[in-house]
């Protein structure tokens, strides 16, 4: 990943929605546009499988499941674009979710493991984000975070084989890491 420029959240903003980035891979991070690593099959294949998982688990319930769209990180000048977001069900056409909205971020990992797992991490722990998955597809893992403090996550955990995690807003809902 690499850095384009360093332009205000209001100016990349205008650029978006005039279309400047348009087909191109970006995240606005603290003042930063960059580029995001291009998706293979394997992670493209894991997004739309977690897309119909998400999909089948939330039906009935107030949530609306956003795939590799942006939310503003309110306080840190940052739209990140996860690649699944369990946000409030609403309407968002007049502005992004932000973090009060979410109730679980998920990304998917196969060669931005390490920024998923620092950088990324921080961010959304900064931001109060409770409930964050990387899924490795290299180690076949889940890593879950929770309890954020800072810039920090106080709860880590690996989750493989066939060990069931369950998001912490709808605790009914089951997904079997293998």
């Amino acid at each position: 990943m690499s850095t384009i420029a360093q332009i205000s959240l209001a100016e990349y903003e205008r650029m978006a929605e005039a279309g400047v980035f348009e087909g191109r891979r970006l995240e606005y991070v603290r003042g930063e546009i960059r580029e995001m690593s291009p998706k293979g099959d394997r992670h493209e294949d894991m997004v739309d499988w977690l897309d119909d998982w998400s999909h089948e688990s939330v039906r009935g319930k107030p949530v609306r499941v956003r795939v590799q769209n942006s939310i503003r990180l309110s306080g840190l000048g940052t739209l990140p674009e996860p690649d699944l977001a369990w946000v409030v069900r609403r309407n968002y056409a007049r502005g992004k979710p932000t973090e009060k909205d979410v109730y679980l971020i998920i990304e998917v990992a196969e060669t931005s493991l390490d920024y998923d797992l620092g950088e990324k991490a921080e961010l959304y722990a900064e931001a109060g984000i409770g409930d964050y998955w990387v899924v490795d597809l290299i180690a076949r893992q889940i890593i879950v975070h929770r309890d954020p403090v800072q810039r920090r996550y106080q709860n880590v955990q690996s989750v493989s084989g066939h060990e069931e995690i369950r998001p912490l807003a709808f605790p009914d809902v089951v997904l079997q890491s293998d």
